[in-house]
């Protein structure tokens, strides 16, 4: 079968290979001092040029336990299939509503059949006691809409409140926000490329209705790829705004034709500081594909990635951003999310609730259960899903791996919203690179060179090599 052939490619060639280029140590140094400094991201430090690569080096002494960092993502999307059971912000990732509002949506979805089972997987905390949390007691359709629209209200469900729901700017019905600052943060920055209302940005709708429902029906990773070439443009479009707002239209046209391309580049290098790979030469071989099928497999990746472009291209193309919408360009936007992703996982103010219900003394824990049990029940184990989804992050993303690492991501009672949290495990003093694990280090060794591999090198940490 012939590989799927995308023009771009060979057409701007050159152009592609200068945006894939890696920066330079001096251009990665220079570009994560002006982040750290930006972000006051105290005590931490890039290098450019270590044993393996850039890595994150400890600025002052940390201490176990201490935050090292809080790292906000540049780009992130919650599943497709999590939507139906977490209503979050589009932008920051936090939980919107109300306790009620939560558990009344999510209800109401289980009712119309398309709820879907995603758990976070088993709770670290004292489970709920509840007769039936494996078996589902349907609730009459009033007393869910009575949730919803915010005329019942549940027991010491004022312990958590919620931020108001903010609608999308573009009038669609697929993004929804915690505040007006993240509204238009997420418009500005992504969104109103992307938006399906009638406020949208987008050159052909239908197309991107289109491009979306491939994505959910195949992959939602193309979403996360749809979003950093929204980011590009806008950023292009934006510089762009700032060199020639100035000039005469026609004086404006000549020089964006010599200097387009370099204002192209400006706008990718945050981009261009992910380590990046073909999403189909380095997505790891399901176990169901036999090692003669591989090639076939990576084949069948590549078409698949090349059918999503061609509705993308179709809802959002650019001619001034021709280079992005190549299948080589896409597909090192995609393989940077398998290779550097770290997930994206929000704890739910639902679980937490119902926690703090279970948690009261015997004569209130009763009295609230009169009012909460049936609601449990009608969740049943779905009462603890979290927002789940994936994201880049540009300063984990450069923490290399070690099987024993002195880091970890860690979420904090605290931490509400999906910022990549970096937590120390142990004493790290000055000069001391921070690392992470990748994979699940208890693994045993052969265990863990081989997920390892997936990430394109064998690790020879001090344990490594001991063992």
């Amino acid at each position: 079968m012939a590989a799927s052939v995308c023009p771009i490619d060979s057409q701007f060639s050159d152009q592609i290979s200068a945006l894939l280029k890696s920066p330079s140590p001096h251009q990665v140094q220079e570009y994560f001092q002006e982040l750290i400094a930006k972000r006051q991201y105290n005590g931490l430090r890039v290098k450019p040029e270590g044993e393996h690569g850039k890595g994150v080096w400890a600025d002052f002494d940390f201490k176990e336990g201490d935050l090292i960092l809080k790292d906000q993502m540049l780009v992130g999307a919650q599943h497709s299939s999590n939507k139906i059971d977490c209503l979050v912000c589009s932008f920051c990732f936090q939980f919107i509503g109300s306790i009620e509002l939560q558990i009344g949506r999510k209800l109401y979805l289980q009712e119309l059949g398309i709820s879907v089972d995603n758990e976070c997987g088993p709770s670290n905390r004292t489970e709920c006691s509840s007769a039936s949390l494996n078996n589902r007691s349907p609730l009459p359709q009033d007393t869910i809409k009575s949730l919803m629209n915010g005329s019942m209200h549940l027991p010491c469900s004022e312990k958590f409140p919620l931020p108001s729901v903010v609608s999308c700017p573009g009038g669609c019905k697929e993004a929804y926000y915690c505040s007006e600052s993240c509204a238009k943060a997420d418009w500005d920055s992504f969104h109103c490329l992307l938006c399906t209302g009638k406020g949208s940005k987008s050159s052909n709708i239908e197309a991107l209705l289109n491009f979306i429902q491939h994505a959910n029906e195949t992959n939602d990773i193309f979403i996360l790829a749809a979003k950093v070439i929204s980011f590009t443009i806008l950023r292009y479009r934006n510089l762009k705004v700032a060199r020639f707002e100035n000039l005469e239209k026609q004086d404006a046209a000549n020089l964006c034709t010599k200097y387009g391309f370099p204002l192209l580049l400006e706008a990718w290098k945050p981009v261009s500081m992910g380590y990046k790979r073909r999403w189909w030469d380095c997505i790891a071989l399901p176990e169901d594909v036999d090692s003669c099928d591989e090639a076939e497999f990576r084949m069948q990746i590549r078409d698949l990635a090349f059918t999503s472009l061609e509705r993308l291209k179709e809802a959002m193309y650019d001619k001034e951003c021709e280079p992005l919408f190549s299948l080589e360009i896409y597909g090192h936007i995609i393989g940077m999310f398998e290779l550097n992703n770290l997930d994206l996982v929000v704890s739910s103010p639902v679980e937490d609730y119902f926690l703090y219900i279970d948690d009261l003394p015997l004569s209130e824990k009763k009295e609230a259960e009169k009012f909460s049990t049936p609601f449990l029940d009608a969740l049943g184990n779905d009462y603890s899903i979290c927002c789940q989804g994936t994201a880049f992050f540009p300063l984990q993303s450069c923490m290399n791996h070690s099987c024993i690492p002195n880091a970890k991501a860690f979420k904090r009672e605290e931490d509400r919203d999906g910022q990549a949290t970096i937590i120390a495990l142990k004493p790290i003093p000055k000069g001391e690179e921070i690392t992470i694990s990748y994979i699940d280090e208890d693994l045993p060794y052969e265990e863990r060179q081989a997920l390892l591999e997936d990430y394109g090198f064998r690790c020879k940490c001090p344990r490594c090599s001991e063992e």
